[in-house]
C-alpha cells in the first residue's frame, strides 16, 4: 500500500490487476479477431460457391500476392494459427493455385509464386478487403484515426514480444 496521505491508503496492487485483466483480455481479442478473419474468408468462398481452398489458404495466396518468397518468409509475415504453412503449401501447389521452384543457391530452399488460378483467390480476398475498407468507418465505427492508434499499440506489443523471446526477458 502507498500512503497519499495519513488518512487515505491506495493499493498498488489494484493498478497491476487492472493491467492484467486489459493484457488478458487483449490476447483474447487478438486470437478471437484472427479466427473471425478467417470465418469471414470462409464465408465468401462459401457464397460464391468455392469449396476447392479454405480460409487459410486463401489468406496464404493473399499474402503471397505478387512476391516469390520461401515458406519462412511467407510466415513471417502471417498469421496462421493453427496451420501447418508448409502442408498447405503443398496442397496448393497440388491445387494448382502455387508454382514452386528449388532456389538455385540453396537447393533446400523452396521459392514459391502464384499461378493464374491462385492470383484469382488473392483477388477475392483483395475485394473482400476493399468492400470493407468502404463500409468500416460507417458501420463499424472504425476511422483511419482509430487503426493508427490500434496498429501503434499492436505493434508495440509485438515489439515487446519479440524482445521477451530475444533477450529473455
Amino acid at each position: 500500500m502507498v500512503t497519499t496521505n495519513k488518512t487515505q491508503m491506495v493499493p498498488v496492487q489494484e493498478e497491476k490487476t487492472e493491467l492484467k485483466s486489459l493484457y488478458l483480455e487483449t490476447l483474447q481479442l487478438v486470437e478471437r479477431l484472427h479466427r473471425r478473419l478467417l470465418d469471414v474468408i470462409k464465408d465468401e468462398f462459401d457464397r460464391a460457391g468455392r469449396t476447392d481452398i479454405n480460409a487459410v489458404q486463401a489468406l496464404l495466396l493473399f499474402n503471397i500476392g505478387d512476391s516469390v518468397l520461401t515458406a519462412g518468409e511467407l510466415r513471417s509475415r502471417g498469421f496462421y494459427l493453427g496451420s501447418n504453412v508448409s502442408y498447405n503449401l503443398k496442397k496448393l501447389v497440388e491445387l494448382g493455385f502455387i508454382d514452386h521452384q528449388k532456389s538455385r543457391v540453396d537447393r533446400r530452399a523452396v521459392r514459391v509464386s502464384l499461378t493464374e488460378s491462385g492470383m484469382e483467390i488473392a483477388r477475392v480476398v483483395a475485394e473482400l478487403y476493399d468492400r470493407h475498407i468502404g463500409s468500416i468507418d460507417k458501420v463499424g465505427g472504425l476511422d483511419e484515426q482509430e487503426f493508427s492508434k490500434m496498429n501503434k499499440a499492436l505493434q508495440r506489443l509485438d515489439r515487446f514480444w519479440n524482445d521477451q523471446i530475444l533477450y529473455r526477458l
